[in-house]
């Protein structure tokens, strides 16, 4: 008999969550449940699931990020994102990270059953609605945004809690830094992503995929 596969769901919108635990439960063992990015780094390691599906843009760190802290730790977990994120960029991203798919929220529910027998079985699903019939190797060997590449994870991690409205003590108590440390980071950032004001700043945060529009 083949054993039922072990879920974590990380996603912020709680009926979302709702709607897709009952929907996996009769297939798979959801193992819990996450709201945000920190929240992920905390209970996935605990958990060691089979499949973590998170979502891009999620409070406090997004799943990015969270899979590119984890994935080392958790090196034979499966990762699906399902997302509302249509950007090509971040898909490839996704995979380059390690991700075993990559589908959107509007997909059919079959996708995901799809995505995660694939992602069992040590394969790979891109959905349609964004590979546009293009196989999944010739979409990963698209040109590359090096855009992202200029920050660094931790740049990242406090350019999307300043996105989110926090101000620089806040982002300094979470990531346990000091103030002077989280301003040193925001104008280095200033500088490298060659903007001058806070407000485009967090533009760049929105086109990297960091925090929703």
């Amino acid at each position: 008999m083949i054993p039922r596969p072990r879920i974590l769901l990380a996603d912020d919108h709680a009926m979302l969550v709702a709607a897709f635990q009952e929907m996996l439960s009769p297939h798979c063992d959801v193992v819990g449940t996450v709201s945000d990015g920190r929240m992920l780094l905390d209970m996935a390691p605990k958990l060691k699931p089979d499949v973590i599906v998170l979502d891009i843009s999620m409070p406090h760190l997004n799943g990015i990020d969270a899979c590119r802290q984890l994935q080392p730790r958790l090196p034979e977990t499966k990762w699906v994102f399902l997302t509302v994120n249509e950007d090509p960029d971040l898909a490839a991203e996704a995979f380059r990270l390690g991700a075993s798919a990559y589908l959107l929220k509007g997909s059919a529910a079959s996708e995901l059953f799809l995505s995660i027998q694939m992602a069992m079985q040590g394969r790979k699903y891109l959905t349609p609605l964004i590979s546009k019939g293009v196989p999944l190797p010739v979409f990963l060997d698209r040109p590359h945004n090096h855009h992202a590449d200029k920050l660094t994870p931790r740049q990242r991690e406090v350019l999307q809690l300043l996105a989110e409205g926090r101000l620089m003590k806040e982002v300094a108590d979470i990531l346990h830094v000091t103030p002077r440390t989280i301003a040193f980071h925001k104008y280095a950032m200033m500088r490298q992503l060659g903007v001058k004001t806070s407000a485009e700043l967090i533009q760049q945060a929105v086109k990297l995929g960091l925090v929703r529009p």
